[in-house]
């Protein structure tokens, strides 16, 4: 199992763009992808309501495990940057 954590990159969030936006790619992957905050429980990356529902803020600390090294890494690299440039 691979895991990693990395900072939010949007300065708002992870609002509806980003979430839909990782959500996509995480439906496009081979294996599944969960996303965490600190402290909280893991959820489904392919949901878009569940990723708006982490409540992570810009900077914030965002965990994601999955079976592949590679899809992890694809999930984390969108979560970092900023999805509303």
């Amino acid at each position: 199992m691979a895991s990693k954590t990395v900072k939010v990159g949007s300065s708002v969030g992870l609002h509806a763009r980003p979430a839909a936006v990782i959500s996509q790619a995480a439906a496009k992957l081979g294996s599944t992808v969960t996303l965490a905050t600190e402290g909280g429980e893991p959820i489904d990356a392919k949901s878009v309501l569940l990723i708006m529902t982490l409540g992570a803020n810009g900077g914030d600390p965002v965990t994601v495990t999955g079976d592949s090294e590679d899809d992890v890494n694809t999930i984390a690299d969108l979560i970092a940057s900023d999805l509303d440039a």
